[in-house]
């Protein structure tokens, strides 16, 4: 048992420290850190067993969850909700193009629509915007703009602009002094930002939408879909992870150079064990980890374990509240919204 306890110890070592390692330094290794809760999991277990037989070698898997303890973090919280719920309001969604329950045999849903009108979200950003120019009950920047007394900044991906499109969107409740785009992919991918005035300062708000996986998750509903495809599914989430890395790379040039404190939101497309979530994680703040409560799932499909949709925030912008909206079942992804205090 004790080789045992040392062989998981240094293999554990090895699957905690992928995610360091960017997907480009080494082929492959943006897949490991999937294996990180498993391997946790495989420490607490046997160290209990050890533990409950009084061996002396339970401290090598205790050793082991010991390292690991920020992934344990990430996963599970439990923050108790502060009195004080006044602040800053964000909310991010990723809305499928309005046209989810239609796509899974149903019809178009608008009340997706007043979901989001009636949410008390001062800043709402949303990924994968659909624009319809043609139908007054699809004018998404009317209905979420104009018409809801918001400013709106919506940044067309792929479309005609006088007629139907998609892309990114933020809509505001607060003044907005200036807007811009990141980058894009020319397909459903990229991040724009915008500054709004709050109180007597002036808040960053990106929106971004990086590299889709790409898995159409009905194909591993059972072990034949598993088998058929898991190749494609490793290959597919491969370059993924090394699409997002270099998003990544232009996204945190464009914060080093923000002059205001920022919040950035969206489906990032990555789970809180990978690279890309620890190098954000460096230099800012994820509300979830700081307000949330439970596993904080966000997506509404097969793989309904994937905690994909995040909001960080620099770190003087502190998360009062995090919630994620399981209930609004109108997209392949639950939204969620914090609310933050902007510490002097």
């Amino acid at each position: 048992m004790r080789y045992f306890a040392w062989l998981l110890f240094f293999v554990s070592l090895l699957i905690f420290g992928s995610v360091y390692v960017r997907p480009g330094d080494f082929e492959y290794v943006g897949l490991i850190p999937f294996f990180i809760p498993l391997f946790w999991l495989a420490n607490l277990f046997l160290f209990l067993v050890l533990a409950l037989s009084w061996k002396k070698t339970a401290f090598i898997p205790l050793f082991a969850l010991v390292i690991g303890y920020r992934f344990a973090e990430i996963t599970l919280q439990w923050n108790l909700t502060e009195d004080q719920q006044d602040g800053l309001s964000v909310l991010s969604y990723n809305v499928h193009l309005f046209d989810y329950k239609r796509r899974l045999g149903g019809e178009f849903d608008p009340n997706i629509f007043s979901w989001i009108q009636e949410h008390p979200a001062q800043i709402k950003v949303f990924q994968e915007f659909y624009q319809d120019y043609s139908s007054p009950s699809r004018n998404a920047v009317n209905l979420l703009g104009k018409e809801n007394d918001k400013e709106i900044y919506y940044e067309i991906i792929e479309g005609k602009p006088d007629r139907r499109s998609y892309g990114l969107a933020i809509s505001s409740a607060l003044p907005i002094v200036n807007q811009g785009k990141v980058f894009d992919n020319k397909k459903t991918n990229g991040a724009i930002f915008a500054d709004v005035l709050y109180q007597k300062d002036t808040i960053r708000i990106y929106n971004c939408h990086l590299e889709s996986m790409k898995i159409n998750s009905e194909n591993l509903d059972d072990l034949e879909g598993v088998r058929a495809n898991y190749r494609q599914t490793l290959k597919k989430l491969h370059q993924g992870s090394l699409y997002r890395s270099q998003q990544l790379d232009v996204l945190k040039q464009h914060i080093i150079n923000s002059p205001h404190p920022i919040i950035l939101m969206g489906d990032l497309n990555e789970i809180p064990y990978s690279n890309s979530y620890f190098r954000l994680s460096r230099n800012l703040t994820n509300a979830f980890e700081e307000a949330g409560k439970g596993f904080g799932f966000t997506y509404n499909r097969v793989l309904f374990f994937l905690r994909i949709d995040h909001i960080f925030s620099s770190p003087n912008l502190k998360a009062t509240q995090f919630d994620t909206h399981r209930e609004v079942d109108y997209s392949d992804h639950y939204p969620v919204s914090a609310t933050f205090q902007l510490i002097d």
